[in-house]
């Protein structure tokens, strides 16, 4: 599975997320996603063993 991290203007996370249509959602909410990267392997895991990438994204 792949997660993926959403940065604005000034290179700060604003969500992490499980699919391109999680992106899509916050985009249409407005948020300032100006690059969204692929996160690493090890990067991924943290997130499966922390919880869902959506557990980051306070807006839903």
């Amino acid at each position: 599975m792949n997660y993926y991290t959403c940065f604005d203007e000034q290179g700060s996370v604003i969500a992490r997320c499980q699919t391109s249509q999680d992106i899509e959602v916050l985009k249409r909410m407005g948020r300032p996603i100006k690059e969204v990267r692929e996160m690493r392997n090890e990067e991924s895991v943290v997130c499966s063993l922390t919880g869902s990438p959506s557990d980051f994204n306070m807006d839903y």
